[in-house]
Formats: structure tokens, C-alpha cells, sequence
């Protein structure tokens, strides 16, 4: 009695289907490439250039420092898997690193991303790859490499995960801190498009378990479907913020600290670039609540305090800068399409978060 031949593919990975699902990466990869990345597809690593003497970056660095960043998505990839919608999830993975990169001062270079799967699906690869390729183009970096892991035991059918990894330069004179933070400074909120990618797993306990709402429903109070609100991507205020660095010198210390609000907050995220003797005072009412969050927190009779723990309610990132260029700063962001609103300022204290 003969036995039947067992292959990789019987297994669960059909290597004829991972052909198909690279040959649908490269176009997108490719567009995010600038002449810093070194040709080569198939190699073991990808290649990228250091040399400033080529002119290649933004500005020439005399004492480059490399600076890292990786994050995932979180728990948002279910509404995408709800939606059976996956071009926009990479958006919010480029975002999530590049946003940190930027905390520092920091130019991102080039991005890496990580996708494991329980069997290859060459339509889904492609939409991931084309939000992570849309993102780099807006951060102005570039997709050089990842990872498409095929776990047929791992993961449940229709389910994924991803994370992204970002490498960015910044000179060492001009590395932000927030060491020159004063008492005095201003607190500059900018605004996020909604919940961006923070704070969902309390976000579809209230929507899909407390209130037994479907991804299709429409809601007045936002104007678009359930699916739609929770899917909009996250900011990426790679370009804004750049253009008001290189605006003004860094050795004047014009721009303090900057922080990017995720997961906790603003009480959780404005501390961590607070030095020692400095807290800062956030003034409600100073900017406009986007109705996602008046809708959950009514939805869901979530309080006051526990709304500030978990989501950005409508400010993805802070910079604290220096009261005399405050307005500028203000208008100059919101020339560049970025609502922003002065929110606080540093007072005296213990490094932490107060409300008035």
C-alpha cells in the first residue's frame, strides 16, 4: 500500500501563491524608493545609504545619531477584518513608528514591516503593502524590507497581525528631549483625525458588545458608518512638524519637547519628555472634542478620567515650545493643514499631567 506524498503546500504554504503575493508587493515597495536605497530585491538584506556627502538627505548631518522605532497596530485589525477592508491598517503601522521617530527630532529613513498570516492570500498582501507604501510617502521614507510569515497553525482563518519597524537620523546637536523645557511654555495640542490606533479594545467592547452595533451601521452623530469612523487612519505629522523644525534653529531651543499621544493618552504620553521640577497644566475646553468620542463615551458611560487614560480625544501629538513662538508655530501648522489649538502650559511641579 503506497503512501500519499506529504508537500509544504498540504501543510498549509503554497509557495506558488507567495510568487503571486511578492510579484503584487513591488510596485508598491518600489515607489516609496529615493537613490538612498541601493537596487536589489530578493537578497537577505536590504542596503541603504549613509553617505551625506552625496546630498541624498534632507540636510547634510556632521554627527548622525540612528534613531529606532516599532510598533503594531493593535486590535483595529479587527474592524479591517470586520470590513473585509485592508488598504488602510498600513497607513496606521507606518504612522504609529514614524510619529515616535519624529519625537526626537528625527528624520525617518526607511521602514521595515512584519505580516503573519495562516495561508498566503495574494489580494489581502497587496492591500497591506499598498496602506504601509502610502504612509511611507507621506512620512517621505522608504519601504526597503519585511516579513510575510505563513503560520497555517498559528493564527485562525481570516485573522492576521502585523508590526512595523522604522529607522530615522537625526544630528546630535539637535536631538529634542525636552531638557530645555521651562516653566512658561506653551503646550500646542495637534489635532488626530479620530482614535487613530489607540484604545480599541474599549472602543469594540462598546460598539459591537455593549451596544450590539454591526460595522455597517450608520451613526448620525458622526455622519458615516461605524466601520468607516473606526478604519480612518492615523495622522502622520511627518511633513508639519519637519517644516517647523527646520523653521527655526534648534540651538535657540524654540521647540521643547514633543510628544506623541497613543496608548494612555495625555496623561500617560506629555510626562515621559517632562524634566524633573516641570508639570504641565491642560485646559479643557481649549480644543474641539471630535464626536467619535462623545459618542463613545455616551455609548458607553465611560468617565471623564478614563477617557483621558486610554484615548487621544481629539490631540495626536504635542509640541511644547517656547511662549514668544507660540503663535507662529500655531498658524505655521495650521498653514500645512493641521488644525492646532494652544492647550497648556508648564508650571512648577512634579513631572505629570494636571487639568484646569
Amino acid at each position: 500500500m503506497s503512501k500519499k506524498k506529504l508537500t509544504y503546500q498540504a501543510a498549509g504554504v503554497d509557495i506558488d501563491l507567495y510568487e503571486q503575493s511578492l510579484a503584487g508587493m513591488i510596485p508598491f515597495i518600489k515607489r516609496t524608493h529615493t537613490p538612498r536605497v541601493m537596487d536589489g530585491f530578493g537578497g537577505f538584506a536590504s542596503l541603504f545609504s549613509l553617505d551625506c556627502n552625496l546630498r541624498l538627505f534632507a540636510k547634510n548631518y556632521r554627527h548622525p545619531v540612528l534613531v529606532t522605532c516599532n510598533d503594531g497596530v493593535g486590535t483595529k485589525l479587527k474592524v479591517a477584518i470586520l470590513m473585509n477592508r485592508h488598504d488602510t491598517v498600513g497607513i496606521d503601522l507606518v504612522a504609529l513608528s514614524v510619529n515616535d521617530c519624529l519625537c526626537t527630532g528625527g528624520e525617518p529613513l526607511m521602514f521595515l514591516d512584519y505580516l503573519a498570516l495562516p495561508k498566503d492570500d495574494p489580494p489581502l498582501i497587496r492591500d497591506l503593502i499598498k496602506g504601509i507604501s502610502d504612509g511611507c510617502i507621506a512620512a517621505e521614507c522608504a519601504l526597503v524590507g519585511g516579513e510575510t510569515a505563513i503560520l497555517p497553525d498559528f493564527y485562525q482563518s481570516g485573522d492576521f497581525d502585523m508590526a512595523g519597524f522604522c529607522v530615522g537620523v537625526v544630528e546630535r546637536e539637535h536631538i529634542i528631549d525636552g531638557r530645555s523645557i521651562q516653566v512658561g511654555d506653551v503646550v500646542l495640542g495637534l489635532a488626530s483625525t479620530g482614535l487613530h490606533s489607540n484604545g480599541y479594545s474599549l472602543a469594540r467592547k462598546i460598539v459591537f458588545e455593549h451596544a450590539g452595533l454591526q460595522v455597517s451601521d450608520h451613526v448620525p452623530e458622526l455622519g458615516k458608518t461605524v466601520g468607516e469612523e473606526l478604519l480612518t487612519p492615523t495622522r502622520i505629522y511627518v511633513k508639519p512638524i519637519h517644516k517647523v523644525l527646520a523653521h527655526y534653529p534648534i540651538k535657540k531651543h524654540v521647540i521643547r519637547g514633543l510628544a506623541h499621544i497613543t496608548g494612555e493618552g495625555l496623561p500617560g504620553n506629555v510626562p515621559r519628555v517632562l524634566p524633573a521640577g516641570k508639570r504641565v497644566f491642560l485646559k479643557r475646553g481649549s480644543w474641539p472634542i471630535p464626536p467619535v468620542f462623545t459618542w463613545l463615551q455616551k455609548l458607553g458611560d465611560v468617565e471623564q478620567g478614563e477617557m483621558d487614560k486610554v484615548f487621544n480625544n481629539g490631540i495626536g501629538f504635542v509640541m511644547i515650545v517656547s511662549r514668544f513662538y507660540a503663535d507662529s508655530i500655531q498658524r505655521q501648522l495650521q498653514d500645512e493643514g493641521v488644525p492646532t489649538f494652544m492647550i497648556g502650559e508648564v508650571r512648577a511641579g512634579e513631572a505629570d499631567v494636571e487639568w484646569y
